[in-house]
């Protein structure tokens, strides 16, 4: 079978050519680009959300370490329900609460309670306690002073004990998922 003469112009081979070289830049443009975000999600993937390579601690109360703000606090449920709020230095020790301004806010969407705190030796102590349940929602507000901007964190208080830490799960230190 003999297949048929085929006559391209020069310039048909040209703009062709071209054509090519640009259609390759592109397909390695295109890999590049792949490989990279690749490269990102998996490590995203790979460290979870809310993933650091801090190591996490628990303030001295077993509380969970609120380290956004200076000095850190330490956000604590006591036996009977209230919240303790205890300010901790570098050394890992309470440090006396001064001016910082504390709102916390937790419960169902439909009923959040509001608390309020009173100082109570080293730290602040709620005035009323937190609704029943495990797994409440909870978002703290915390101001270093009264003029500062406000620091917000926004967690699930779940008062489950961690089977590896001991710790109550909001409070946890172990690196499983929460």
């Amino acid at each position: 079978m003999r297949l048929p003469n085929l006559q391209i112009s020069q310039k048909t081979l040209k703009t062709l050519s071209n054509n090519t070289k640009k259609t390759m830049k592109t397909k390695h443009t295109l890999a590049l680009a792949a490989a990279l975000l690749a490269t990102v999600t998996f490590q995203a993937a790979e460290a979870g959300p809310g993933h650091s390579h801090e190591k996490k601690e628990a303030g001295p109360s077993g509380g969970r370490l609120i380290t956004t703000i200076d000095p850190h606090a330490e956000f604590f449920v006591t036996a009977d329900r209230k919240v303790q709020i205890t300010f901790v230095g570098e050394d890992g020790k309470p440090v006396a609460p001064a001016d910082q301004v504390i709102a916390v806010t937790t419960g169902e969407r439909a009923a959040p309670v509001k608390l309020t705190f009173v100082k109570s030796g080293e730290f602040l102590l709620s005035e009323q306690t937190i609704p029943e349940g495990n797994r409440l929602p909870v978002v703290v507000q915390l101001k270093s002073t009264p003029d500062s901007k406000a620091v917000v964190e926004r967690f699930t208080l779940n008062l489950s004990e961690c089977p590896g830490c001991k710790l109550a799960e909001y409070a946890c230190i172990c690196d499983h998922a929460h």
